[in-house]
């Protein structure tokens, strides 16, 4: 960071690769406001109902995903690569993983509980 403007010079490639869960590896890159994740996925993930305040961006860079929204998951919207959803906050969801897949999820603000890892809800049963 240099310390006059704040600014972030990052290359995606060296940010530190975490394994979340069987199937689920991550990067996360933090903002102030903002965070962005590439987040590479197997197919068969399953990524439980869940909900959060934060609004969220999800952009398929390769592969297919299904996602369901809503209390029921009544709403289901299939994406393939380059398909793009917005969510809202506190909009409860899950995702199925079709294909094996790479996302670009972007957050406002930041999602605190992928930064201090207490996102159980992907880690599995051993988290």
């Amino acid at each position: 960071m240099t310390e006059a403007t704040g600014v972030q010079k990052l290359v995606l490639d060296e940010v530190t690769m975490e394994q979340v869960g069987a199937g689920m590896r991550r990067q996360l890159v933090c903002g102030q406001q903002m965070m962005m994740a590439r987040i590479s996925l197997a197919a068969g993930v399953s990524v439980p109902q869940h909900q959060h305040g934060n609004e969220q961006i999800t952009y398929l860079l390769a592969g297919e995903m299904e996602f369901r929204f809503g209390d029921d998951g009544a709403d289901i919207r299939h994406i393939g690569a380059g398909g793009i959803l917005v969510i809202p906050g506190d909009m409860p969801h899950s995702a199925e993983v079709l294909a094996d897949a790479e996302v670009i999820e972007l957050f406002a603000p930041p999602r605190q509980d992928w930064i201090d890892g207490t996102d159980s809800y992907l880690r599995g049963p051993e988290a």
